[in-house]
């Protein structure tokens, strides 16, 4: 954990993390973000999803219509980041 997170945005996850169900987490997430912003962060797990699955920048864009800046980006944290991806990608698969 990056103990130099603002504290508002630490409030954030605890917010996130205090909710009980799939219903609570929609309404929670209807309230703070966009329709397009929630459209966004479904985009970029979708394609983390294809990108761990093994599929090509091409097959992605074809698939989930996004640019392929944001597919490098989303790459770049599954390679070098905190593991965010994996770990949600993984557990959603044993769903």
């Amino acid at each position: 954990m990056d103990k130099k997170m603002p504290p508002e945005t630490r409030r954030l996850f605890q917010a996130l993390l205090s909710l009980q169900n799939e219903e609570e987490c929609e309404a929670f997430l209807r309230d703070l973000c966009t329709m397009k912003e929630l459209a966004d962060m479904a985009q970029r797990l979708e394609a983390a999803e294809m990108l761990l699955q093994g599929n090509t920048y091409e097959q992605i864009v074809k698939s989930v219509r996004i640019s392929t800046a944001t597919i490098s980006r989303i790459n770049q944290c599954i390679q070098y980041g905190s593991g965010g991806y994996r770990t949600v990608v993984s557990r959603l698969q044993k769903d």
